[in-house]
């Protein structure tokens, strides 16, 4: 295990945490967003499988969200704005009537304070700062910290931990998008690749992609990834509302919710180089976002990034939780403590 640091242009530092196996995962203390992940194909080619940008300048645009984490919460929010104790929070309208992943102000334009805590098996480092009472819209002065660690069995662990003085809303994610096939991010979409989904629920949503607050059975519609299927296979079918499905932005009510804790969500794979990405958490929900509509330059490798470019596993809340009484709390009580926690971990077959 080891890590190694980096000075990048702006004042930016990349950080790098690197297994005994070879594989290697990188972030830069601009937005604690990750940068790089480099695993083996079934060949032992290591190959990077996350998309993302040459330069630090595009990190500080980053309209794609390229392996940012999100908050105060992330998806959307409707007509941007909430109710907490009575008192109305009005918040960026930043898609559409919506608010997307906290609107203008958004966490990965930060910068983060670093730490670093090498192990034996497992090296991590953490990101944390204080988004202040008013920030975003939201209550509260929140501390954020986020620890991603990885260890000897191929595995990014994402942590979140968070703690308010006012009653709040939180709901963390990261949008890193993946591509796993042959090339890794260099590959051209991922519509041959396969994702298995332990879900037989998801939150139907309007126009505007906002959840109509139903839960509804994805069997037999193009959601159904109850066992391993192409994205491509889905597309151009129909939901369980009967909407003809043009790429997939859906947010998974995922099985055994509390009872196991983190537990397997879901899983995808790519059938020319023998990768697959399994994913843990300990959350409701799970975005699925395939960027049917990807449109990026400026990308590594000198890459221009297209539609289907990549997939992202979001999990998270339930889209529009504070708004939706049905769905999942999204609030955090002043001086309790939020934890959460992701793991992508990294395999070959043959």
């Amino acid at each position: 295990m080891s890590i190694t640091k980096n000075t990048m242009d702006m004042g930016v530092t990349k950080y790098t945490l690197k297994n005994s196996n070879g594989m290697e995962v990188s972030f830069i203390d601009l937005g604690a967003t990750i940068t790089n992940i480099i695993v083996p194909d079934r060949d032992g080619i290591f190959e990077d499988v996350v998309l993302g940008f040459e330069d630090i300048a595009s990190y500080k645009v980053n309209s794609t969200f390229f392996g940012v984490p999100v908050g105060r919460v992330a998806n959307r929010i409707s007509n941007a704005k909430f109710v907490l104790n009575g008192k109305e929070y009005k918040l960026d309208q930043n898609d559409n009537t919506n608010c997307l992943h906290g609107g203008y102000s958004r966490y990965d334009y930060c910068m983060y304070t670093t730490g670093c805590a090498e192990g034996v098996e497992e090296d991590s480092i953490s990101f944390t700062r204080k988004s202040p009472d008013g920030e975003q819209g939201f209550p509260g002065n929140l501390d954020l910290t986020i620890t991603y660690t990885l260890n000897d069995n191929d595995e990014l662990i994402i942590s979140y931990y968070a703690i308010c003085d006012k009653d709040t809303v939180v709901n963390f994610t990261n949008h890193s998008f993946f591509n796993l096939g042959t090339g890794g991010h260099k590959c051209k979409n991922v519509l041959e690749q396969e994702v298995q989904i332990n879900a037989d629920c998801y939150t139907p949503v309007d126009d505007i992609l906002v959840p109509t607050g139903e839960i509804k059975e994805l069997a037999g519609t193009a959601l159904d990834f109850k066992e391993f299927k192409k994205l491509k296979d889905g597309i151009g079918a129909k939901d369980a509302e009967g909407k003809i499905v043009t790429g997939y932005d859906h947010n998974f009510v995922l099985n055994e919710n509390g009872s196991d804790g983190v537990r397997k969500v879901a899983q995808f794979k790519a059938l020319d180089s023998g990768r697959i990405m399994e994913v843990f958490t300990d959350q409701p929900g799970m975005q699925l976002y395939t960027a049917e509509t990807l449109d990026a330059d400026g990308g590594k490798d000198a890459m221009h990034y297209g539609n289907f470019g990549g997939a992202c596993f979001e999990t998270q809340n339930f889209p529009d939780a504070v708004n939706i009484e049905t769905f999942p709390d999204a609030v955090l009580r002043a001086g309790e403590e939020f934890h959460s926690v992701t793991v992508y971990r990294f395999k070959t077959f043959k």
